[in-house]
């Protein structure tokens, strides 16, 4: 048996162990989040592919309790932060104080901030000023935090979990483009249907509360991630995805109608997120390798939050979705 030939049948061992824990996570999400199942799907994908989510939705959609199940379920270490408009890149990354000991020596200490934990929920990011939205930055791509030029590095893994109005709502700051580029996908939560609202009404206004107990625990996630890394990936994948995204930029598409529709598009980094998201959905649904499918059903949340539409189509009333889905009908 070939290197290669032993990966694979190792790859898929670890596969079949860990397919009935994923069953098990989302059946337990499944008892407090109803109606969401592509939510809580797209979100445990970006999970595995080891990046950061941000949830928009108008208040109410249970885009909090979605952070705070998955907190307990994955058995991590999470903290809340409720972003406001006086919020300090200080009340989030922590702060040095000085001590001054009992023979009148002083130093400085660092205080650590919420960030140091695995599972950050900034929730409503959007309230705070571009300032403190960009504090986040450096912890979010590196791992890791500068405070008085001594850096200290973040409980592994560690993901931030951000939930955001829409920005026509009053109070709201757009988030700046580098930080968006951070997320790996934009999930847009929209209102459930009659039957899941119905059932969510009635499993909420009871007396009976809900215990939700940990699935999994931190190393376990960390050890999937590395999972999705392995699995192999064909060459018209590979394609697609770089024709997706290189199409989705004005200076290579490959049509002038969509070029004039987007001022700026994707870089590369789109095209890394949406390599380890398609591995991850089939990771999630047991199966050994991704397929167009996945990037078909992965490229609006990965690429929406990565491109800008021009003016024009603006005024058009032309979406960044529709411009998605006219790129993937050219996929064939």
């Amino acid at each position: 048996m070939t290197a290669s030939e032993t990966e694979s049948v190792l790859v898929l061992a670890e596969i079949e162990a860990l397919v009935p824990r994923l069953a098990a996570i989302r059946a337990e999400i499944g008892q407090a989040i109803f109606g969401q199942d592509e939510v809580v799907a797209q979100t445990l994908i970006t999970l595995l592919a080891g990046g950061h989510v941000l949830l928009v939705g108008v208040p109410g959609l249970g885009k909090t309790l979605l952070v705070e199940t998955l907190g307990t379920v994955l058995g991590l270490a999470a903290r809340r932060v409720q972003f406001t408009p006086d919020l300090m890149p200080a009340d989030i990354l922590g702060s040095e104080v000085l001590d001054e000991a009992a023979d009148g020596r002083r130093s400085f200490r660092f205080l650590p901030g919420p960030v140091f934990c695995q599972l950050l929920m900034a929730d409503e990011i959007n309230r705070a000023s571009p300032r403190t939205q960009s504090a986040l930055l450096q912890a979010m791509q590196e791992g890791k935090v500068a405070i008085g030029g001594v850096e200290h590095p973040l409980p592994r893994p560690f993901h931030v979990l951000a939930t955001q109005n829409p920005i026509e709502q009053e109070g709201t700051y757009p988030l700046p483009e580098a930080q968006l580029d951070r997320f790996l996908m934009q999930i847009d939560i929209g209102y459930p249907d009659l039957a899941d609202e119905r059932a969510m009404l009635l499993a909420t206004t009871s007396d009976r509360s809900l215990a939700l107990h940990p699935v999994t625990d931190g190393e376990a996630l960390r050890a999937a991630q590395r999972l999705v890394r392995r699995l192999p990936i064909g060459e018209s994948v590979v394609t697609a995805i770089l024709a997706l995204v290189r199409g989705a930029r004005p200076e290579s598409a490959a049509e002038p109608r969509l070029a004039s529709l987007v001022a700026w598009g994707p870089g590369p980094r789109a095209a890394q997120a949406l390599m380890l998201a398609v591995r991850a959905r089939a990771l999630l649904d047991g199966r050994i390798a991704p397929s167009l499918d996945d990037v078909v059903a992965l490229a609006a949340p990965v690429l929406r939050h990565r491109m800008s539409l021009t003016f024009a189509a603006r005024a058009e009333g032309v979406t960044l979705d529709s411009v998605i889905g006219q790129l993937l009908e050219r996929l064939g």
